[in-house]
């Protein structure tokens, strides 16, 4: 596929994601801000390597990228479950930025959560590696460290927001989870 291919594919797939981000496009203060920038790396990367899906599938980079792919898969289930399930999500809460499902009323600390804070970007970092995995160059990399440092503010953003919201309790949360990879990071 050519590289006029590959941008038309990525602009078509970017429609949704702008529209499901618009409302956090210009809030620099809102993780939203920088998680629609991760977004649309992983879209670029997806876009310039999804015909690299399948190819050498026994391979050790496709068992690497499978395995990170299946991990993502896990991990964004376990953590939407956990919050529409446990975090009592309110309407009422006023943070316009925010979708239905992340205006919890109630820190979550269970589950995933227990050992990751971000189980949704972690599920997206995990993403953005898996898809690097398929198809490894110097441009994807580069893509996917970039995708790596959105999500990194991403999560410092959202933390800011939940101490503001959750107060000491989140502080002391943040002493005993990991913020991506449970144990580690």
């Amino acid at each position: 596929m050519s590289t006029t291919q590959n941008l038309i594919l990525f602009l078509i797939l970017s429609i949704p994601v702008i529209l499901i981000s618009w409302r956090s496009l210009f809030s620099f203060r809102s993780h939203g801000f920088y998680r629609f920038f991760s977004w649309e790396c992983i879209l670029w990367l997806f876009s310039c390597n999804y015909r690299y899906w399948f190819a050498d599938p026994f391979s050790f980079r496709q068992i690497i990228a499978w395995t990170l792919l299946i991990a993502a898969a896990y991990v964004v289930i376990a953590g939407f479950m956990k919050m529409t399930n446990a975090g009592k999500a309110q309407k009422s809460r006023d943070d316009k930025e925010l979708y239905a499902f992340e205006k919890t009323t109630e820190l979550i600390d269970t589950g995933i959560f227990k050992y990751i804070r971000h189980p949704l970007y972690a599920s997206l970092l995990y993403l953005t590696w898996g898809i690097f995995f398929k198809n490894i160059t110097l441009s994807n990399f580069v893509v996917s460290a970039l995708s790596s440092g959105f999500l990194y503010f991403t999560a410092l953003h959202d933390e800011k927001e939940c101490m503001a919201y959750f107060g000491e309790m989140y502080r002391e949360y943040m002493t005993r989870s990991k913020r991506f990879i449970p144990l580690l990071f």
